[in-house]
């Protein structure tokens, strides 16, 4: 038995890097198809994603307050799926998920539905650890920087 998880935790770890791009496309993809209709809908979209800021007692700026997590779901995704500034955009997706789960949490909406927001942003405190692997524009770009 031994033997056998060790061949298995073998060849998975020769896998990591291919197993990061997957993460990254796939749920830079999904934060993309997630921002994207966020970013075209217009302010009143905005206005109705910056409202939900009222639980923090933030009635100011709801535009300002809607369009920045619109752009940060999107380009974020682009970003993480890209490889390209990625911890950068896992932290930034880190601080839009944790509001995300706050303002649902304390609008009402209970913990079954803020918990993917929460375990999305937990998502990317693991991805900011572990690096975006070497199939990304990071890699290629920080590689070519240094040679």
């Amino acid at each position: 038995m031994r033997t056998f998880f060790s061949s298995f935790n073998d060849f998975f770890s020769q896998k990591q890097d291919f197993a990061l791009l997957c993460f990254r496309v796939a749920v830079g993809a999904m934060f993309m198809w997630h921002g994207f209709p966020k970013i075209t809908g217009g302010p009143e979209v905005w206005i109705h994603l910056g409202s939900t800021m009222k639980v923090f007692g933030i009635t100011a700026m709801p535009v300002l307050w809607g369009f920045m997590p619109a752009i940060i779901e999107f380009f974020g995704g682009l970003f993480l799926l890209l490889g390209l500034g990625y911890r950068f955009a896992a932290l930034f997706l880190f601080c839009n998920m944790m509001m995300a789960f706050s303002t649902q949490l304390l609008s009402g909406t209970g913990l079954s539905k803020a918990s993917q927001s929460f375990e999305d942003g937990f998502s990317f405190i693991a991805a900011l650890g572990v690096g975006p692997g070497k199939y990304s524009l990071d890699h290629l770009l920080l590689r070519k920087r240094t040679n």
